[in-house]
């Protein structure tokens, strides 16, 4: 065990986006994952005295109790990112982001300054993708037509969208590996990372100990790569994520809370849906809908008392949470510590615990 060298007292503060800067090096980051999901190692922060324990993953399921509820995010990345031509045959990419109500599609692409208004993307003989508005945050809005739906564009043009910090193309395994073993529904361009370490092994074992395990969907945007460029966090726009909590979800919520039970929220992902879904009492509301909540210090949790999560970049909003949640000395510290000891980071990376 690490003892921490500061006081664990929480001390009301306003944070810079600077703040949430750190240094890592280079061969930290996991461009591949493990070949056993579950290898991973799994860094234990207790958020109360800030004591720092080094654990593997298939220790996890030891931490929870029976009367837990432990929450993943079922949404499963879709091979969002497509490679076409412009006009002039040169290539250009597209993030497909979501489907909006008139048939078109939310984007970002590549090169942005060049893709205007009236321009156009051809995929092969299929399909053409025709830009019909330009919004702000980079993004555009694209009419698909031809004769093949997007879906099967995707299937046939489109690849994984795997993080710009992994320094390689997306290979036939990331489809698989990119992706959590409960994905079910699809509609993310990120994977929820936190989730990749599950096996269901694990799973059973969390449920041979008496914890439910529960479901939510929180659809990843491409946001979640988006650093904050704004000095003061407060003034940074998230994009909205689309999310769905069940009747089921919500009252294992919150029957765990009434029974003394702790909520596990698997990611950031889970963490912003059941914040977004609290009522001003704690209890989770079920319903669907979109959601743009920025999580950052200081922030009061409403529902969840447990986070499971793993490494992130500086100034990330997901950074920002996991220190919401930990407190921020305790999160840079427990940084600190992981990248002195040779963990891996970022999504293909090891994971923490915050309890």
């Amino acid at each position: 065990m690490d003892s921490t060298p500061y006081s664990a007292t929480a001390v009301a503060r306003s944070y810079r986006a600077d703040d949430f800067d750190y240094e890592y090096p280079a061969e930290a980051i996991a461009q591949y994952p493990l070949p056993d999901r579950s290898a991973s190692r799994l860094l234990v922060l207790d958020r109360g005295t800030g004591a720092i324990r080094h654990r593997m993953f298939p220790e996890f399921a030891e931490l929870l109790a029976p009367e837990d509820v432990l929450v993943i995010n079922t949404s499963r990345v879709i091979p969002a990112r497509l490679f076409g031509t412009r006009e002039n045959g040169r290539e250009a990419e597209v993030l497909l982001v979501h489907s909006e109500p008139d048939g078109t599609w939310l984007a970002m692409v590549h090169p942005g300054g060049k893709l205007k208004v009236g321009r156009t993307v051809r995929f092969g003989d299929d399909a053409l993708a025709t830009v019909v508005r330009v919004h702000t945050g980079g993004l555009r809005q694209l009419r698909f037509t031809g004769r093949t739906p997007v879906t099967q564009l995707m299937e046939r043009y489109g690849s994984v969208p795997l993080p710009p910090y992994i320094a390689r193309p997306a290979e036939a395994a990331d489809r698989d590996r990119y992706q959590t073993l409960y994905a079910d529904v699809d509609g993310s361009v990120a994977a929820p990372t936190a989730g990749l370490h599950f096996t269901e092994r694990i799973l059973n074992r969390i449920r041979e100990r008496g914890a439910l395990v529960a479901e939510v969907i929180l659809h990843v945007g491409p946001g979640t790569f988006k650093p904050v460029e704004v000095a003061d966090p407060s003034q940074h726009h998230m994009h909205a994520e689309w999310y769905s909590v069940s009747d089921a979800t919500a009252d294992a919520v919150n029957a765990a809370r009434q029974h003394g039970g702790r909520v596990w929220a698997v990611g950031t992902t889970v963490a912003r849906t059941l914040e977004s879904a609290a009522t001003a009492g704690a209890s989770v509301i079920p319903g669907s809908g979109w959601t743009d909540l920025f999580i950052f210090p200081p922030y009061r949790f409403a529902v969840v008392d447990a986070l499971l999560t793993n490494f992130h970049l500086p100034r990330s909003t997901l950074l920002m949470l996991a220190a919401a949640f930990a407190g921020y000395d305790q999160i840079m510290h427990a940084y600190r510590t992981a990248i002195s000891r040779g963990y891996r980071l970022f999504s293909y990376g090891d994971a923490m615990v915050v309890m």
